[in-house]
């Protein structure tokens, strides 16, 4: 079109400055005078021609073609007929082995709107939509995959976006199982600070959604715990049409979910835990409220700042997300939840207990008290064990400490330190294998009652004058405690001005060289204690017999 438009442009001015005929103005641009004439009269070429294409091999079949995809009209959407299957039943059934895919495919791309358009089915279009500030909002979860402890690992993001301002809020989960969907929501609300006021739009997620009852519009049977907890907070569910029909009802968190996948999870993150990973999907959170959506003017925060106040209240108790389950605690004081092993204290052995499995960790209970917690194994087969969960066990069973896997997974941990260990030897070293063990032990039990940094320095102390006992531990991690923690008027000033003094034990100190000086103490002169005295009533006359023998039997001499 480009070069008839000069052609044309070319023709007219030759006419105009020159005024040369028709005949030469043919001549000089090489066309024929009935182009010259169409140029003089307008200046517009007329749009060429496109010649009609003729498949005179694929006519006889056209008949065919049209009544498989007139059959289509009724079949299910998957199980329409493709191009490719049209040419395969063509070749099957009516010996059509000419025809090439690409004629075939081509007149099918033609051909079907115009069948549907005959049978009343008119292309599907949108019309665009507004969203009242703190009225909507949408859900969806998207895959990714995290280079977890070192292993490359399938997990699923939650996303929930405000459709108003497109404040978004993500989490990453090892599942998309209900107890991770109802998480997700938690995070959100507190998260936001409140409730979307009119409805919340999901597909049609198993964790929400038992049975799509079709044919009845949106009709759904929800899951009994997913009512529950709508009630709870107090909103109403959207289910938009299932598979890719309803795609576009919830188009802002489809593109959401692509959008905060490829501009925070590529590459993939590597990580040692999904907690850690989750922290810093918050700080991307916060960071993407200063984004703008394409041609708006404010910034997500500014839009959601307006919105923010118009949403419900959150409820005044928090809702229990996790999934209950009663398994039984087996010998080994452990109990197996989704293919995975985790610890309790061992006087619940043999004896069922109450789990509340949620996404990112699992509570044990006792009745209404807890007993345990632990981080939700991602892996079949892995397990999570606590060391203070078997102390008691090995009290009477020291020896299985030192191979231990709650000793390894502690040391790995950082919970077994550098001062319990030294502590251990020392204890080892002085009292034996087997009482040392339990002298660690001991002081082990001090942390269900004192904090790690007050048992941490009551050890140290100890290790300082040589007094590897659990006794002098407790004392020094109490003094600890009440020096460091919060102290006020006259009884602060006295710690401060008391002079530093460690406990001793003055078993150790006799024995040691007289020479030392232990802790300060000046050297002990006292004679040690005899009992010649009494050796002297031995030497009474016989008429004291009985005196004797009851001063004997008193002393046990």
């Amino acid at each position: 079109m480009g070069l008839r438009v000069e052609l044309f442009a070319r023709i007219r001015r030759d006419a105009r400055v020159e005024g040369l005929s028709i005949r030469e103005l043919a001549r000089r641009h090489g066309v024929a005078r009935a182009t010259v004439r169409m140029a003089l009269s307008q200046a517009q070429p007329p749009p060429r021609k496109t010649p009609v294409r003729v498949s005179p091999r694929l006519e006889p079949f056209k008949p065919a073609i049209d009544a498989m995809l007139i059959e289509d009209l009724t079949a299910p959407r998957k199980q329409r007929h493709t191009a490719r299957r049209i040419l395969a039943r063509l070749a099957e059934e009516h010996a059509a082995t000419d025809l090439s895919y690409s004629t075939v495919r081509d007149y099918v791309h033609d051909r079907r709107p115009v069948i549907d358009a005959e049978a009343g089915r008119a292309r599907e279009g949108f019309v665009p939509q507004e969203h009242a500030p703190g009225a909507e909002a949408e859900v969806d979860f998207g895959e990714v995959w995290v280079m977890l402890a070192g292993v490359k690992t399938k997990c699923h993001m939650f996303a929930f976006r405000l459709s108003h301002s497109g404040k978004a809020v993500h989490r990453v989960y090892s599942t998309q199982g209900q107890e991770a969907f109802l998480e997700g929501h938690i995070a959100a609300f507190e998260c936001i600070g409140g409730i979307p006021t009119r409805h919340i739009r999901y597909d049609n997620l198993t964790a929400a959604v038992t049975t799509v009852i079709y044919g009845t519009g949106r009709r759904r049977t929800e899951n009994e715990r997913w009512v529950l907890f709508r009630s709870h907070y107090g909103f109403d569910a959207f289910y938009c049409q299932p598979g890719i029909d309803g795609a576009h009802e919830k188009g802002g968190i489809e593109g959401e979910v692509g959008r905060f996948r490829r501009n925070h999870l590529s590459p993939m993150p590597v990580i040692d835990s999904l907690a850690e990973l989750n922290e810093r999907i918050q700080r991307w959170d916060e960071a993407d409220d200063r984004r703008r959506i394409a041609d708006r003017i404010r910034t997500v925060r500014q839009d959601f700042d307006n919105e923010r106040g118009l949403l419900a209240p959150l409820p005044f108790e928090r809702f229990d997300p996790g999934l209950t389950l009663h398994p039984r605690v087996d010998r080994s004081s452990l109990i197996t939840v989704r293919m995975a092993k985790y610890s309790v204290p061992a006087r619940m052995i043999g004896r069922p207990v109450r789990v509340s499995l949620r996404a990112s960790e699992l509570v044990v209970f006792d009745g209404r008290t807890e007993i345990a917690r632990h981080p939700r194994i991602v892996t079949n087969g892995g397990q999570s064990v606590d060391l203070d969960h078997y102390l008691e066990v090995l009290q009477y069973k020291p020896g299985a400490l030192p191979g231990s896997t709650v000793l390894a997974r502690a040391r790995a941990a950082g919970t077994f330190t550098a001062a319990h260990e030294a502590f251990w030897a020392a204890a080892r070293k002085t009292d034996g294998d087997a009482v040392g063990t339990r002298q660690l032990i001991d002081v082990l039990l001090l942390h269900r009652s004192m904090s790690a940094d007050d048992v941490t320095a009551g050890i140290r102390a100890a290790l300082q004058v040589g007094a590897v006992t659990a006794d002098v531990v407790a004392v020094e991690a109490r003094r600890h405690a009440s020096t460091a923690g919060p102290a006020s008027g006259r009884h602060r000033v006295e710690h401060e001005r008391e002079p530093e003094r460690n406990v001793v034990s003055l078993t150790q100190r006799r024995l040691a060289d007289p020479a030392a000086v232990i802790a300060g103490l000046p050297p002990d002169t006292r004679p040690l204690p005899s009992v010649a005295r009494y050796d002297e009533l031995l030497k009474l006359p016989k008429r004291n017999a009985p005196a004797v023998q009851i001063l004997e039997e008193g002393t046990g001499s």
